[in-house]
């Protein structure tokens, strides 16, 4: 079967690391616990005086913004009884940007899966040996590329996170909207990137492990039925 060639097999083997680091980063945008870490860990209720409550208003309004079709962010506050936007004309924009990129992640991410479960499908279905361990090799291989790109970037996380970060909003936005002045960085200091940054390291690790062990065991299981 054509789908089944050496060529389809390191195609699959190169998208995981792609649909592991997608997949994680998508897990952080909509998890509400690392939000809610952020907040209690850099003290945002004190520095912005918005209530717990409201914080979690914020991660919501948020969370529901960047999954829907909405073009701009809208969250209203009420202070001395009086109504008020959030964020900024520029804070706005800047999450709009940042919407696109994570709507680009979640196609990507939709990309590589069908993909990589269309390879998997077929390879199951095609009911020969030699198939079923060209992909647990595959898993084998992508979860090993995805623990050598982990730890590269861990190490450029480490060594140099500001740089890494100035580099990224360089790189993807096209204003220095980023660096507005407002709610945004107060709720979201650069720190909070350097804790999920490390969130979506840990996710994309723990899982090629587990794709990787699975396909390291079944190779192993295999090999020793054949052996005796």
């Amino acid at each position: 079967m054509r789908v089944l060639t050496p060529t389809a097999k390191w195609v699959f083997m190169l998208c995981l690391p792609v649909l592991l680091l997608t997949a994680s980063i998508g897990w952080a945008v909509n998890s509400h616990w690392l939000y809610n870490y952020g907040f209690n860990k850099y003290d945002v209720s004190e520095t912005t005086g918005l209530a717990e409550s409201e914080l979690e208003t914020v991660a919501t309004g948020l969370i529901d913004y960047f999954n829907s079709g909405e073009e701009n962010v809208s969250i209203t506050m009420v202070k001395n009884s009086e109504q008020f936007e959030l964020f900024t004309p520029e804070e706005i924009i800047h999450f709009r940007d940042v919407k696109g990129l994570i709507w680009l992640d979640y196609w990507v991410l939709l990309g590589t899966l069908i993909y990589a479960l269309g390879y998997t499908v077929v390879s199951f279905s095609w009911r020969r040996r030699r198939y079923w361990r060209r992909l647990a090799w595959g898993a084998v291989g992508g979860g090993g590329i995805t623990l050598a790109l982990m730890l590269a970037l861990g190490l450029g996380t480490l060594l140099g996170f500001d740089q890494l970060f100035n580099r990224f909003h360089l790189l993807f936005f096209d204003n220095p909207y980023w660096a507005a002045k407002g709610f945004m960085l107060l709720l979201f200091p650069e720190p909070f990137f350097y804790d999920a940054a490390l969130f979506c390291a840990g996710i994309t690790t723990g899982l090629a492990v587990v794709l990787g062990g699975a396909g390291g065991g079944y190779l192993l299981f295999t090999r020793r039925r054949t052996t005796y």
